[in-house]
């Protein structure tokens, strides 16, 4: 026996290590023939001589060949990069291919698509700066962020040199700060390099020494381990650092290094800093076109070099000599890096220093913010969410046709057909309960009015700040203008909260009605000020940039207690002096007993699933989303979050009324919450995605940054599932209403 179940496992193991040897040589060969269609289509790289002269008389091309053409176009794209050609640098190669990678993104227009830079879709109507041969620029110092942590900090809090004085003039080229990007931490500072004038190349300079104690060290050690990196922008272009060998250009340069264990001339897991930075500005002139240069490129080579002290034992400034930074290049010598460790019970001086190069390019200022989007999601992409959650709608719109169709139309002729050929039959379906389907919750009816009010609100804001940014009213690549907007277009909408929530209250034959109006002007905007006065509290005691003034809190203050508020209590007027909405049927005086429910129209049912098509009709984007919020990338597209609102909206409708339908079919009458939290039910879906979010995309460390992340992303989940129970509850309310008023009921 034992020799058989040998022989069994023997066999076993031989079928296991064929099967492994057939799907390493099926590997093989699948990566083969994609090796070859590549080197095959790389040799079409020519158009045909019949192309090339239509194309040169300017005549009208057919679809063979404009397929022709992308193909083409396609082919050189891959044969460039085949032989090793990068995307990131500004020679003309690198631009071509950037343009071809980015071609969908560089189209506006909703129906008919025309050609643009990126700068047109991205900044539409600014006007390139023109600077004058030895003008005087400035940088500016942003947030010193991280992916690891949503806790930013000011560039000055760091153990850096001082803040110079700012000029007037440098203060007018200057963003503005508005309310977004005061809540978001923004502040852009004039950085510390302050002799940079147009086209003049600067050596080695040095700035100051800082000198770190241990409190400073631990910290820098921190910052550095968690992988913090200083924002800089020059003619309001973001900083980057870019590598032709490595194909990657990202925003920011990091604050130091930890030292891998594979390089061996540095000890192995030891931070060093990045205390010398060299800014290589590229420019274009053209002066055919225009007068002085523009600047096309900002980039910045972070170096660590331990400079040596002034032997007379001055002070580190500007006009001072070094052995190791005289104004020449400075060395990227491995042993004269700077560890961020002490040495001894002294502290570590730190000597800053920086060089500036100007290299012209051929690169058009249209074309600068090129390099920023590679790497970026394509666009058909969020083709591709819109068109799942359209798939969504069509078959939600096919059930509810069905309901509304077929099946309600054959209900209410036979339910109108017995009452008047026998009044004596047995009522059954949903029309059995006509008597209680209009009776209010007898479960906190004010708070279902102020929550829908509120998700009406909501939705509103959200709707017209997506129009406004497809209208170019606002820009949302600027810092701060899509938060300052949503804040006050919501302010501006409490008309529309006060209404809904006391025409809703009022058709509850509710009483206290100056309750109503005040949970509605208090209600969201109370608790969210709650949460973020606590959350704005630890935060300063961390030091964040988040961490908002006194006078910002003031400014929210009077926002809500002077517009939003008032402008609750004037539309909760018109609400009430509005008449009654009328009721198809008459109300019972005894409540119906419930009885036994379906598994398919249990509330706990319809709960889990109500939530998940609405969920599922965002997901897609919602992806794209929350990388712009925590992962720091672009995003723009505007026009596609509108139409997956619009979508959401429609797809929260229809699941409620189907889920409605279906419990009101199994004789529940109590439909009222349970029509909001169906849909509502999609914000904890949206946390829940959140929390995985955090698990599987973010690296973060710390307590606070996970707390902070949790907080905002819970503010989100909770506006986001009352707007889609507020289109729930008025859909299941406008559908009730249809149906009851449609039956002959005595």
């Amino acid at each position: 026996m034992k020799s058989f179940y040998s022989l069994i496992a023997v066999f076993a193991a031989v079928l296991l290590s064929e099967s492994n040897v057939a799907s390493l040589n099926f590997k093989e060969r699948q990566r083969n023939r994609a090796v070859k269609r590549l080197s095959e289509a790389i040799k079409n790289t020519e158009l045909k001589d019949a192309t090339k002269s239509k194309i040169e008389s300017g005549k009208r091309l057919n679809r063979l060949e404009r397929r022709e053409i992308k193909t083409v176009e396609r082919n050189v794209y891959l044969a460039k990069r085949a032989q090793g050609q990068d995307e990131v640098s500004n020679t003309a190669e690198a631009a071509a291919l950037r343009a071809y990678k980015l071609r969908s993104k560089k189209r506006k227009g909703l129906l008919r698509k025309r050609e643009a830079s990126i700068a047109e879709v991205l900044f539409p109507g600014v006007a390139p700066e023109q600077y004058m041969p030895g003008e005087r620029v400035f940088i500016y110092a942003d947030l010193v962020d991280s992916r690891k942590t949503p806790i930013p900090y000011e560039y000055y809090d760091l153990p850096t040199c001082e803040m110079p004085e700012e000029t007037d003039f440098g203060k007018k080229r200057r963003e503005r700060r508005n309310l977004g990007s005061r809540l978001q931490g923004h502040f852009l500072k004039v950085a510390p390099f302050t002799n940079i004038r147009v086209k003049s190349n600067i050596g080695c300079t040095p700035l100051c020494t800082v000198n770190f104690d241990s409190k400073k060290m631990r910290w820098m050690r921190r910052l550095v381990e968690r992988q913090y990196r200083v924002q800089l922008t020059l003619d309001q272009l973001p900083v980057l650092m870019r590598s032709k060998e490595y194909n990657y250009a990202v925003r920011g340069y990091p604050l130091g290094f930890q030292a891998p264990p594979s390089f061996k001339a540095l000890k192995s897991g030891e931070f060093y800093l990045f205390n010398h930075l060299k800014f290589v500005i590229t420019y274009h002139e053209d002066p055919s076109s225009f007068t002085g240069v523009r600047v096309t490129g900002f980039d910045v080579h972070p170096m660590s070099v331990n400079h040596e002290l002034p032997n007379d034992g001055s002070a580190v400034s500007e006009q001072s000599k070094l052995n190791t930074c005289s104004g020449g290049a400075v060395d990227n010598d491995p042993e004269n890096y700077v560890p961020l460790r002490m040495k001894g019970p002294t502290a570590l001086p730190v000597t800053y220093s920086y060089e500036v190069e100007w290299a012209e390019s051929d690169l058009q200022w249209a074309d600068r913010w090129d390099v920023y989007l590679v790497g970026a999601p394509d666009d058909d992409l969020h083709y591709f969410s819109i068109v799942n959650s359209l798939m969504i709608v069509l078959f939600l719109t096919g059930a509810i046709s069905t309901i509304m169709v077929r099946t309600l139309r054959k209900d209410i002729a036979v339910y109108n057909e017995m009452d008047s050929l026998d009044d004596s039959a047995e009522e059954t379906g949903w029309k059995l309960v006509h008597g209680d389907v209009f009776r209010p919750p007898t479960t906190a009816p004010m708070m279902l009015s102020v929550l829908t009010g509120t998700g009406c609100q909501l939705g509103l804001a959200f709707c017209i700040a997506m129009m406004a940014a497809m209208a170019k009213f606002l820009n949302p690549v600027k810092k701060g203008h899509t938060l300052t907007a949503m804040i006050v277009l919501y302010v501006l909408c409490g008309s529309v909260a006060g209404y809904v929530s006391s025409r809703i209250y009022k058709f509850t034959d509710g009483k206290a009605w100056k309750l109503n109006v005040i949970a509605t002007a208090v209600g969201l905007p109370g608790s969210m000020v709650c949460l973020f006065t606590v959350l704005n509290v630890f935060l300063s005691f961390a030091g964040a940039a988040t961490a908002v003034s006194f006078l910002t809190i003031i400014c929210l203050f009077l926002l809500w207690v002077c517009v939003s508020a008032p402008l609750v209590f004037i539309g909760a007027y018109f609400g009430l002096k509005a008449e009654k909405i009328e009721c198809p049927v008459k109300t019972n005086q005894i409540a119906r007993v419930v009885p036994p429910l379906p598994c398919y129209a249990e509330p706990k049912f319809t709960f889990i699933m109500g939530g998940l098509l609405p969920f599922g009709s965002v997901c897609i984007e919602l992806a794209f989303i929350m990388s712009a919020l925590w992962l720091h990338q672009i995003y723009y597209v505007m026009g596609f979050l509108l139409a997956v609102l619009l979508i959401l909206t429609a797809t929260c409708a229809q699941v409620s009324v189907v889920l409605t339908y279906l419990q009101l079919c199994a004789e529940n009458h109590r439909w009222w919450w349970w029509s909001f939290w169906n849909c509502g039910s999609a914000g904890i879906y949206l946390f829940a995605y959140a929390i995985w979010f955090l698990g599987s995309r973010l690296e973060m460390v710390g307590f606070l940054p996970v707390i902070v992340y949790l907080t905002y992303m819970g503010m989100m989940s909770i506006c986001f599932g009352m707007y889609c129970g507020a289109v729930g509850f008025l859909s299941s309310f406008w559908f009730v209403r249809t149906i009851y008023g449609a039956v002959k009921v005595d």
